[in-house]
């Protein structure tokens, strides 16, 4: 659990700390995360939808932020394509993410990370993550934003109840 929340906060770090990305149409999302943890070699995929409107992306950047022992290396903003650089530490464990998030308007990004954590964290001393998200239209009925949902069905609130 305590390696899942670090992997988010570098991955939603460079979406919270741009400065002024794009702002991504609010409805239902399509995410595929892919993910190699070292040593071993260990891959895996997922992929979920997500409920999203603006206030969930601006709390979710708030979050982000506030991640207390992380620091801001380098970032920049080109042409759509946002990278950053984070050097963290947190419980005792050093982690050093750098990583880039290309926007195709407000409907699509692509972004890539990679992480090492000294000394290893549950075992794991470095991650490569891949995330692909893909506007798919207006979430469904019921869904609040921060709805996260898998194809087993299973939900996980991520927003507020």
């Amino acid at each position: 659990m305590k390696k899942m929340l670090l992997c988010a906060a570098a991955l939603v770090l460079p979406i919270a700390n741009a400065a002024n990305p794009p702002e991504l149409k609010e409805g239902l999302w399509s995410v595929h995360n892919q993910s190699i943890d070292n040593p071993g070699n260990k891959k895996s995929d997922v992929t979920y939808t997500l409920c999203r409107d603006h206030a969930f992306d601006q709390s979710a950047q708030a979050l982000a932020k506030s991640v207390k022992g992380c620091t801001t290396v380098s970032e920049g903003l080109q042409g759509g394509k946002y990278s950053l650089e984070v050097h963290c530490v947190v419980a005792g464990t050093v982690i050093e993410s750098k990583g880039t998030t290309t926007y195709q308007g407000d409907t699509s990004a692509h972004s890539e990370s990679h992480a090492t954590y000294a000394p290893s964290l549950a075992g794991i001393s470095e991650t490569t993550m891949i995330m692909d998200t893909k506007y798919v239209g207006s979430c469904p009925a019921g869904a609040q934003p921060g709805d996260q949902t898998y194809a087993d069905g299973s939900v996980i609130h991520l927003g507020k109840h």
